[in-house]
């Protein structure tokens, strides 16, 4: 066996157990021990205990030992007694399971295109059963890749319908997550509410200053010297979601309305990639109004 195939089935073996409950003693304990008795090897642990709140928030990445294989439904049983001595909410998922990741989409293209970048080269881990857009502009750029596209105008009169028709195809995708690369549409407060906790938005990081048409330009004329990005999950307050990751730069009075706007749309990808990831990879915890993160 090669070194390269030992470790491509070492990841697909890799499984992932994540948890909250309150703050208290024997908390890591709990999951650890439990690991051990089972045979499995940790190849990454992170905790936080929110003093403040007092909650604790564990993940780990274990593998299960050469010379046993693993039984999910074994082990979710076993394990159901322990979690619930702590009152613990908690998911186990397999590493290597690929995430349907419905996109939504308006007329911009940067964040669509990466994203299909890293999908099409296995960068990321997932598949992308449909993007969803309320204009036509981008439809060959998804048949050249076989991706459904679902072209849906809205407008103040046709807007619950058509959001209607988002949501079938959502759930007719079976997706596990949603993310808007600059969708530029306001979702009603019941899409927030059904999509809240896995549903991604991004936008530039110049609000609340700059609002509106021409935020870059906006940005040039009041001498900004940082642009960047925020990447969160979407909320009834506009752009005011549990953040998850954030992207900036500096800039100075060189850089005119059109070098500003590059470099956050640069940005911009960068970041709603990383939060794709860290989500999918289950690194990312709701905690009220923000989230914790276990970046890497």
């Amino acid at each position: 066996m090669s070194l390269s195939t030992s470790v491509q089935e070492q990841v697909s073996d890799t499984q992932i157990i994540t948890a909250s409950c309150p703050g208290g003693l024997g908390t890591v304990d709990a999951v650890t021990a439990y690991l051990y008795q089972q045979g499995c090897y940790i190849n990454e642990i992170n905790s936080f205990d929110d003093i403040d709140t007092q909650r604790f928030f564990i993940r780990i990445e274990f593998r299960p030992d050469r010379q046993s294989a693993f039984n999910r439904e074994n082990f979710i049983s076993g394990f159901k007694t322990k979690a619930a001595s702590f009152d613990m909410d908690w998911t186990l998922t397999r590493k290597d399971d690929k995430a349907k990741v419905v996109i939504m989409v308006s007329k911009h293209d940067h964040c669509l295109n990466d994203l299909l970048y890293r999908y099409r080269t296995g960068d990321l881990k997932i598949e992308i059963p449909a993007i969803i857009s309320n204009h036509p502009d981008l439809e060959e750029l998804a048949k050249w890749h076989g991706i459904p596209y679902f072209h849906l105008p809205v407008n103040k009169d046709i807007k619950p319908q058509q959001e209607a028709m988002i949501w079938k195809i959502i759930q007719d995708c079976d997706a596990d997550l949603v993310v808007l690369a600059r969708y530029m549409q306001v979702l009603s407060s019941e899409m927030c509410q059904r999509l809240a906790g896995w549903a991604i938005n991004i936008h530039h990081s110049l609000l609340p200053g700059f609002k509106g048409a021409k935020p870059y330009y906006q940005a040039y004329h009041k001498g900004v010297k940082l642009v960047g990005a925020t990447a969160h999950y979407i909320s009834d307050d506009l752009d005011e979601g549990p953040i998850i990751t954030q992207g900036v730069e500096t800039v100075d009075h060189s850089h005119y309305p059109a070098d500003l706007a590059a470099k956050g749309q640069a940005i911009e990808c960068q970041t709603l990639s990383r939060a794709v990831r860290w989500h999918i990879e289950q690194r990312v915890f709701l905690h009220g109004e923000k989230s914790v993160v276990f970046a890497k």
